[in-house]
């Protein structure tokens, strides 16, 4: 992708440089390349989760790998029933119309926007959200009418992926599963440099059942997750705990309790990686979201488990996460990007034939 997103930072949210997966962070004050483009033209992208909602403009030279992230918020996503898909809709066009006051210098010429549950982005449409309310939502085709402008939608968690996989951690990787792991579980996968969709479903592993402890099967989340760790081992201890990571120091202190519930963690998030390496050859898995931040206590687990469950497979490389919670963010933006220059490009004869 060679389309231009530029800008300086005013906030001191920086850049995320491209291409190495170190997630590298440079200052607002980085001398620009000399051959960088105007400072004039921005991707203004939405997340949208269950609580709230985040939004930012996106900037920088995404040929040259650089992206910024500016004048970061946070709102309360507007739920309303089954009409929540409309209310989202009209809190970004009030957004959008804030956005440009504030940032007169910057063209606002794309909106990216994603959201969780199951999505059809080829048709622009939330096809269902159990938190959220709506179904067979077309949010592509109302916030074009209302806006006007390029729309990129799609699923948070796959655009994360392709944000990872074309600007971060997975870059030069063509066989990659990037697995986020917070309340629960999600994925991206991409197959021979191309991220599947398989109409909305692809990437819900954290649904996929995996062995359970007690012999029978379990949602991989309902193990695997951050949630699923503090809340198990809260019940089988009766003892509250302020989340995952305290689970792993009791672990890691001798706590017997402690040290099965994250074993067995670990062992349904192995199970999964498993089964994607030796069904789509997984080369390479980016790990995201709140448990990724264990580190090593996680990485060499999973690396050894999954070892023990493969035969002749390649094992992956196992990686962490470079864009941090902005990657979907910055994968929308790409994408809606990417559509206006489609739009805006002239049409060869080439082009115009039928396929």
């Amino acid at each position: 992708m060679n389309t231009l997103i530029d800008g300086a930072d005013t906030n001191g949210a920086g850049t995320v440089g491209a291409g190495t997966g170190s997630g590298r962070v440079s200052s607002a004050q980085d001398a620009p390349a000399a051959d960088a483009p105007t400072v004039n033209d921005a991707v203004l992208a939405f997340d949208v989760g269950g609580t709230d909602m985040k939004v930012g403009l996106i900037l920088g030279d995404v040929g040259q790998g650089e992206v910024e992230v500016r004048d970061l918020q946070r709102h309360p996503t507007p739920l309303n029933g089954d009409r929540s898909g409309e209310s989202v809709c009209a809190r970004i066009v009030e957004l959008t119309a804030e956005y440009r006051q504030r940032h007169p210098q910057l063209t606002i010429s794309a909106v990216g926007v994603t959201v969780p549950g199951i999505v059809d982005e080829a048709a622009g449409v939330g096809v269902y959200s159990a938190n959220l309310g709506w179904r067979d939502f077309p949010f592509a085709a109302t916030l074009t009418e209302s806006l006007g402008l390029p729309v990129g939608f799609g699923h948070d968690v796959g655009m994360a992926g392709e944000a990872e996989f074309q600007l971060g951690a997975a870059v030069g990787k063509s066989d990659v599963l990037v697995l986020v792991i917070g309340t629960g579980i999600a994925a991206a996968v991409v197959c021979d440099g191309k991220r599947v969709a398989g109409g909305g479903y692809a990437g819900e592993i954290g649904h996929a059942m995996v062995p359970g402890p007690d012999g029978k099967l379990a949602i991989m989340e309902s193990l695997g997750s951050a949630g699923a760790i503090a809340r198990r081992y809260t019940e089988a201890t009766g003892e509250a705990v302020a989340g995952a990571r305290e689970v792993l120091e009791r672990s890691a202190a001798g706590d017997q309790t402690a040290k099965t519930v994250w074993n067995d963690a670990v062992g349904a998030l192995a199970f999964g990686v498993a089964q994607c390496v030796s069904i789509l050859g997984t080369e390479t898995v980016v790990l995201g979201g709140g448990l990724s931040m264990a580190g090593a206590p996680l990485f060499d687990a999973l690396a050894a488990r999954v070892d023990e469950l493969l035969t002749f497979h390649r094992r992956p490389q196992y990686v962490h996460a470079a864009l941090g919670e902005n990657a979907g963010l910055i994968g929308s933006a790409l994408k809606a990007r990417s559509m206006g220059a489609t739009e805006t490009a002239p049409k060869t004869a080439a082009a115009e034939e039928p396929a």
